[in-house]
């Protein structure tokens, strides 16, 4: 069970089970979204998903065709994003997570759209594009 929250606690949040290993976005939506040079994405079911507090500060934004970011109203934290590509995935934000996690980066993608100023010095593999989660 892991358990995390926004910057103000007013979402709070845990997850069943394992998670997935962590997948890193640097597309130009999520790089504007979170205003850092990459993402850290996990897929999660909705069904290991459950909100602890916090359901009327969640709010969404739909940026674009089929895709909803999630985040906490009161303190501007994105929570998760939301796909209809991928139903029954969220993909929660790992920096939102407590306590230490297991999982590792699997990967870069959208890697043709990073900030030009961010070097990618591992060994990840590195995608040009996007991937679709099992989940």
């Amino acid at each position: 069970m892991y358990q995390g929250s926004c910057l103000c606690s007013a979402v709070r949040f845990e997850i069943a089970g394992e998670l997935e290993p962590i997948q890193i976005c640097h597309c130009s939506l999520c790089r504007k979204a979170q205003g850092v040079p990459f993402v850290t994405n996990i897929p999660v079911s909705t069904e290991a998903f459950r909100l602890l507090s916090g359901a009327d500060a969640l709010k969404a934004f739909s940026s674009s065709p089929g895709k909803q970011r999630v985040f906490c109203s009161h303190c501007g934290s994105p929570i998760y994003s939301q796909n209809q590509h991928t139903p029954g995935v969220l993909r929660i934000r790992a920096g939102t997570l407590e306590g230490e996690l297991k999982t590792r980066p699997m990967a870069h993608f959208y890697i043709d759209s990073k900030a030009n100023w961010w070097e990618l010095s591992d060994d990840l593999p590195k995608y040009a594009q996007g991937y679709l989660a099992k989940t």
